[in-house]
């Protein structure tokens, strides 16, 4: 059955190989009017970056760090999405809180005494997403006041899956607005004041 197959070459791995992962396309410049979906991280092409519940702040803020992004899925064993942690909730005043009354000190907080639990998230509809623009997302975002939004997408049996989410900031980058600070107030005004040109 094998026979018509030569086995291919071997070679030794070279001491300090990195490893291949995936990155998205450079940011393409967009305007309000281009589709919202130009400026989503598509989590189809894209690996999200995770955390578990139990696993300490420090460590899910040095993994925000290593991947250059400002939010994890919290997801159990089974890789089902349990929340969601931003750096503003790992840099706020959630962790001091929680050390103060627990009486125990920053290294040992988890991820779940901070994080956004699913039951007060709210996503966006993949199939809303179809017609909308970069404008209705920038909307959207300043009007929960947040920097992020996830999107989901439902099969047959109404069983969502997460498939993607915007960042203000890379919005903002996308369209061409320097971003000085993560707060989101500042980050919508810049990108109110680039659409009132």
């Amino acid at each position: 059955m094998l026979r018509d197959y030569a086995p291919l070459a071997l070679n030794a791995l070279h001491a300090g190989a990195g490893y291949a992962q995936p990155t998205q396309a450079a940011l393409d410049k967009v305007t309000p009017d281009d589709p919202a979906l130009s400026v989503m991280t598509d989590l189809k092409r894209v690996t999200a970056v995770i955390v578990l519940p139990g696993d300490t702040v420090d460590e899910a803020h040095a993994r925000m760090i290593q991947r250059g992004v400002r939010l994890l899925l919290v997801v159990d064993q089974n890789r089902k999405v349990l929340g969601i942690i931003t750096a503003s909730e790992l840099l706020g005043e959630k962790p001091v809180q929680v050390a103060s009354e627990r009486g125990i000190r920053r290294e040992e907080i988890s991820v779940r005494d901070v994080m956004t639990p699913h039951e007060r998230l709210e996503v966006l509809d993949l199939a809303d997403l179809r017609a909308a623009k970069v404008g209705h997302i920038v909307t959207t975002l300043h009007k929960v006041g947040r920097q992020h939004a996830l999107v989901a997408e439902r099969d047959a049996k109404g069983q969502q899956t997460v498939v993607g989410l915007f960042s203000a900031t890379q919005i903002a980058r996308q369209l061409g607005v320097a971003i000085q600070t993560s707060q989101v107030a500042r980050t919508f005004s810049e990108i109110e004041a680039l659409l009132s040109r």
